[in-house]
């Protein structure tokens, strides 16, 4: 019996008592913090039109913080627009974004784009199932098609069944 005390027992106390003082004490809750475009980001439903006709209906683009999480973001059509994923630069102030010939790799097809007039809006915009949420519109010009302007604009993904497309 002395055996099994020695050998389980005490060590086991042992490795309690040394958990017990070394645990640790959270006195505050951590803030994390957010990105620096943390208001500008988000998953979008858009349509695109060429001067007032549409060109293609509801698609899903997303726009979110690089890794230096400065005045640059990623604009991402999932390649359902075009095939584009490009860094531009934003003015967080204003929640604007532009930048021209701005570099696209998707999957090998590389080009490149020119965003102007980029805006996002906070809570004044209706969604096609009448809620409101943020707003997103841009235009942009892609290498592999001079001279034609897409404006793309829509809303922010609000995860409501009545919104998805």
């Amino acid at each position: 019996m002395k055996t099994i005390k020695q050998y389980i027992a005490i060590p086991l106390l042992t490795l309690f008592l040394v958990t017990s003082f070394v645990s640790c004490d959270e006195v505050e809750d951590p803030n994390p913090g957010g990105t620096a475009v943390e208001k500008m980001a988000g998953d979008w439903y858009v349509q695109t039109f060429v001067g007032e006709n549409l060109a293609l209906d509801y698609q899903l683009i997303s726009t979110y913080n690089t890794a230096a999480n400065t005045d640059e973001m990623w604009v991402d059509d999932h390649q359902h627009i075009w095939w584009f994923k490009s860094k531009t630069p934003v003015n967080i102030s204003d929640m604007s974004f532009a930048g021209t010939d701005l570099e696209s790799s998707v999957d090998g097809y590389d080009i490149t784009v020119t965003i102007t007039n980029g805006k996002v809006t906070q809570g004044d915009t209706e969604t096609s199932g009448g809620n409101m949420t943020d707003g997103i519109s841009f235009d942009i010009e892609f290498s592999d098609d001079p001279g034609t302007i897409y404006t793309i604009k829509g809303y922010k993904r609000t995860g409501f069944a009545e919104d998805e497309h």
